[in-house]
């Protein structure tokens, strides 16, 4: 099993602004899993303290290998969403990992 974390710093500073984009790249990315067979599972969470230097939203999605993570990443509903989530994001960091 691979699973595969994203995490993101928005652009917005409000709290309004915040809280909307993060609910919109939630609802985004949860919205695949019907759509891309190969996610095993997926969740998206905000972050829920006010630690100084924490990222806003994180995403825990599990894949079967590396083959089905690559499917999901160029599936075209993927992308749709990455076009999405890139217009409310400033920054973005990724790991993948065996688990």
């Amino acid at each position: 099993m691979l699973r595969h974390i994203v995490t993101w710093k928005l652009r917005a500073d409000d709290v309004p602004a915040r809280l909307q984009a993060s609910s919109t790249i939630a609802s985004e990315l949860q919205g695949l899993v019907s759509l891309i067979p190969e996610i095993t599972s997926l969740t998206v969470a905000t972050n829920s303290t006010s630690v100084p230097g924490n990222w806003d939203v994180v995403l825990v999605a599990d894949y079967a290998d590396e083959a089905a993570l690559q499917t999901y990443i160029d599936h075209p509903e993927h992308q749709r969403v990455v076009a999405i989530v890139r217009e409310l994001v400033k920054e973005r960091a990724a790991v993948d990992f065996l688990v």
